[in-house]
């Protein structure tokens, strides 16, 4: 495995680790099934570059690129509280939704961004090459993300939010607008996946219609890989494990597909990604055995 491999691996998976904190804020900590991810993902991708190659400076770009991922993410959130959609279908609605309006706002299956002006590009230090500040950049912003998440879910309206996934009836009769919450929560979710499609899109020169495609997949990946790595119920540990999943996780694809005497190739992603969530999901099983063996003898 070359080191240009080892660095692209981690460039990549802290992009994901970006999906991975989003899928936390949904799947974990709001306890909703969104699907939304696989569309907000493609959504920020396109509408970044899609503002670049118009001339648009790729901060703004990048930053109304969220901005989208956030609405698509509140949208999902108000068909569940506010029509009463079921969470799950809410989400698939509105990935079904985001497929088309992707399509248009590209106005083409995909957007190349090989001669524009990145965010990477533009912040990359003199004398350092591109696959060696990309990663590093990637690095400083999800550190300032996850100190930042940790922050608002101490803070009393992160703290309803999390109320709001463990007992949605305590919270109520607490005093918490548990719809506001869950349309917050979704917002933030999406917003952190649309942010890490916008610099995808910027980190591989271009933006396509099915960048999105498994997207959810890889994010839960991350979270269940980091749950077993670093099991915790704090909010910073949990933060950290799910961007340490996502590492991982690229590591462990770049690693599959790179060595020879295994035989896989690009086309065996899923595979490998199946089989890595298996064998994540059996761990904490294997755990528990071993220590009821242990407290038997």
């Amino acid at each position: 495995m070359s080191i240009y491999s080892l660095w692209g691996a981690l460039e990549i998976g802290l992009i994901f680790g970006l999906v991975a904190l989003g899928v936390l804020i949904s799947f974990r900590i709001l306890r909703f099934p969104d699907l939304t991810v696989d569309g907000s993902f493609p959504l920020g991708g396109a509408a970044a570059a899609t503002l670049i190659h118009a001339g648009l400076d790729p901060f703004s770009s990048t930053l109304l690129a969220t901005f989208a991922g956030a609405l698509a993410g509140m949208i999902t959130g108000w068909l569940n509280v506010k029509l009463k959609i079921m969470d799950l279908l809410a989400s698939i609605l509105m990935m079904i939704a985001l497929y088309s309006i992707n399509l248009r706002v590209m106005g083409a299956p995909n957007v190349p961004l090989i001669m524009e002006p990145t965010v990477f590009s533009v912040l990359q230090p003199d004398g350092v090459v591109d696959y060696v500040a990309r990663p590093i950049m990637l690095l400083i912003l999800v550190i300032v993300i996850k100190f930042g998440l940790d922050w608002y879910f101490s803070t009393e309206t992160g703290l309803a939010m999390r109320a709001t996934g463990s007992n949605p009836r305590m919270a109520r009769s607490q005093g918490v607008a548990t719809g506001g919450r869950i349309l917050a929560g979704m917002g933030i979710s999406n917003a952190l996946c649309a942010l890490a499609g916008a610099l995808f899109a910027q980190s591989q020169g271009g933006a396509d219609i099915s960048m999105g495609i498994g997207t959810i997949v890889i994010g839960l990946a991350a979270v269940i890989v980091g749950e077993s790595i670093l099991p915790s119920r704090r909010m910073a540990y949990a933060t950290l494990a799910v961007i340490l999943g996502a590492v991982l996780y690229r590591f462990f694809i770049a690693l599959a597909l790179n060595a020879d005497f295994i035989g896989l190739k690009a086309q065996d992603l899923n595979l490998v990604t199946a089989v890595l969530v298996t064998i994540a999901l059996v761990i904490p099983l294997i755990k528990q055995r071993l220590r009821g063996n242990k407290k038997r003898r």
